[in-house]
């Protein structure tokens, strides 16, 4: 072809395109004329070919052969608008189609996909998802009258309201393991029934305090070692199960020595050194997430414990049950980091043993303050040590209620004032049961909830990891306890509540100062 052949008509008049067909010299002309808007064919009479040079009234721009033997095109301008053209210029006019548009079927189609059409926001979304549904262009065409994939697309586009629906509710990320979190308050207190059971076996008095100094060192050690047993869980169950090897069998080790100069050689040694690696192998399995392991191991304990009111076990039986609950947790606590060593190591720094510190001062520091709270009444200490299983629970309810405030505020004032709520709703709800507690049991709510509050303050912000206020503060109040009980003895009975009240305050103001803001949430 000799250039560009314009085949499209040139205006709304024009429904045709014309293709000058040559012929021989002269023959009779021949007319098709059709008249369902599709082809019109007419056979075009051209000079005699010896006339080829002369002049062509036409002219190729018009039509007809060129000098080079190509077939020239051209435009066939009907004389009125009609169902068919006929001309007598012997040309081949091809109509093009009309798409009429079936308006009952592309309303149909609008209201079974109007949900999707909806929130688009350009007709292109539209075509997108008719591709997507697999609509063929026959289709499109012969049902639903539109020539194209896109003029359908635009025509459901503007038939179909804008809506813009609200996203759906996101999952809660700190939804919480209600079932678990109570098992673990539960866990806690288990372990004193073995005192229970053992108690008319050895003057309890003489040799308390060498359990109970055994048992502070214990819970420093168990705060720090769960900490990083933690973070080194972020490179694999590995690694955290080789922090726990190492850092449980030292810290039964540093336990037990630091009673010694409080014990003596006497065989209470062996009560302390037991303690400690029970306190060890149950850290193992509550890190690791083994609360129904431990359970079971220390289900003989519950047993004995259970059947005392009732029946007096004998010797063997209150010694022997607390060992075998002994010797089941740490088949259990065993067992378990064999399978998590099993696994093969992974690369990755190894974070410094400094992060960990401010957790085992929070840890010492907490111990010696439930410890001056046990002096002055040990049930409140039992009730206490249940209630670490729903202020847990509480943890996580707080962390979810506050990504849930980021959604619906605005402003950081608005959120300042919503997480103040919050922080009060849970501190109310962690306290109410244990005053409930302190009445039953006849003892003096205030210290008990003011020792409370202080403790669940400090692990929210242990938490978000912003250890170092609460181990400071912690610390600071149980130095200041301490120290008035042994400068001043009998320390003022208002003296521990003053110094927990006023821990409680600071860490409430910590926690409202880092967390009313939306970064520690985001």
């Amino acid at each position: 072809m000799s250039g560009p052949m314009p085949l499209e008509p040139h205006g709304t008049d024009q429904e045709t395109l014309a293709i000058r067909l040559a012929g021989t010299p002269r023959k009779a002309r021949r007319a098709y004329t059709r008249h369902d808007r599709t082809v019109a064919l007419r056979r075009l009479d051209l000079p005699d070919p010896a006339h080829r040079d002369g002049p062509r009234p036409d002219g190729p721009r018009h039509g007809g052969r060129g000098d080079d033997g190509t077939v020239a095109l051209r435009r066939a301008v009907p004389a009125e608008r009609s169902s068919a053209t006929t001309r007598h210029d012997g040309t081949m006019a091809l109509r093009i189609p009309r798409y009429e548009p079936d308006e009952e079927q592309i309303g149909l189609l609008a209201a079974e996909l109007a949900d999707q059409i909806g929130p688009a926001v350009h007709p292109y979304e539209v075509a997108a998802l008719l591709e997507a549904e697999g609509m063929p262009v026959e289709v499109i065409r012969e049902r639903y009258g539109h020539p194209n994939l896109f003029s359908l697309a635009s025509a459901l586009y503007d038939r179909v309201p804008r809506v813009f629906p609200e996203p759906g509710r996101a999952a809660d990320p700190w939804r919480p393991d209600t079932v678990r979190c109570l098992l673990r308050g539960v866990l806690f207190a288990l372990p004193g029934l073995a005192y229970l059971l053992a108690a008319p076996l050895w003057p309890t008095t003489r040799h308390a305090p060498a359990l109970i100094l055994a048992a502070v060192v214990s819970w420093a050690w168990g705060q720090a070692l769960g900490h990083r047993a933690h973070l080194r869980m972020t490179a694999g169950r590995a690694e955290a199960g080789r922090t726990l090897l190492a850092g449980a069998s030292l810290g039964a080790l540093v336990a037990t020595a630091a009673a010694v100069p409080v014990a003596g050689p006497d065989p209470v040694l062996l009560v302390v050194a037991a303690q400690s690696a029970y306190l060890a192998a149950a850290g193992v399995l509550l890190v690791l997430a083994r609360e129904r392991l431990l359970l079971a191991a220390l289900s003989p304990l519950a047993a004995g414990a259970a059947a005392l009111p009732w029946w007096e076990p004998g010797s063997a039986l209150r010694l022997g049950l607390p060992l075998l609950a002994l010797a089941a947790t740490l088949v259990a606590a065993a067992g378990t980091l064999r399978k998590e060593l099993a696994v093969a190591p992974a690369d990755g720094p190894r974070p410094r043993l400094g992060v960990s510190v401010p957790y085992g001062v929070f840890g010492l520091s907490a111990a010696v303050l439930v410890l001056f709270e046990g002096q002055r009444d040990p049930y409140a200490v039992i009730a206490l040590t249940v209630s670490m299983g729903p202020a847990e629970w509480l943890l996580y309810r707080y962390r979810g209620w506050s990504v849930a405030a980021l959604r619906v505020t605005a402003t950081p004032a608005a959120f300042l004032l919503r997480s103040a709520g919050i922080l009060t709703l849970c501190l109310l709800a962690y306290l109410a049961p244990l005053l409930a507690a302190a009445w039953l049991m006849e003892a003096e709510p205030v210290p008990l909830l003011l020792l409370a509050a202080t403790l669940w303050t400090a692990l929210l912000l242990q938490a978000f990891g912003d250890a170092w206020p609460s181990a400071a503060v912690c610390l600071a109040a149980a130095g200041s306890t301490g120290a008035v009980a042994l400068l001043n003895p009998p320390a003022h009975p208002a003296v521990f509540p003053v110094c927990c009240g006023a821990a409680a305050l600071l860490l409430t103001a910590c926690a409202l100062r880092l967390l009313g803001r939306p970064a520690p949430h985001a």
